[in-house]
């Protein structure tokens, strides 16, 4: 897969299109996930907290895409219970799989 290709399965796993244990072979073992309020260092451990506390409830609509080759940024809209914000994710492609995820947003929302 291609990097977009690669964080299409992605989303569509994280906000349950399709069962959250399809995400585990799109990550590098050693993924290190960075947003504004959790930080992982492997990608056990980032799907240990998604198991533990799942997104339920929330939708994204794609608002732009950007691509390189060895990686690819999504802007999109999330939606949960009342919060509407845009955000800003990052996926950088390492041997065929994510090895890094930036997530950006505002906190405040």
């Amino acid at each position: 897969m291609n990097p977009l290709q690669l964080a299409e399965k992605y989303m569509a796993c994280f906000y349950g299109e399709v069962p959250l244990g399809s995400m585990e072979p799109l990550l590098a073992e050693d993924l290190i996930f960075q947003g504004p309020l959790y930080e992982f260092f492997s990608a056990k451990d980032y799907l240990k907290s998604l198991k533990q506390d799942p997104p339920h409830g929330a939708a994204y609509k794609i608002m732009k895409v950007y691509e390189a080759a060895d990686s690819v940024c999504l802007i999109y809209e999330f939606t949960k219970q009342g919060i509407k914000t845009p955000m800003a994710q990052t996926f950088d492609v390492k041997d065929g799989r994510i090895a890094r995820i930036r997530l950006i947003f505002d906190t405040s929302h």
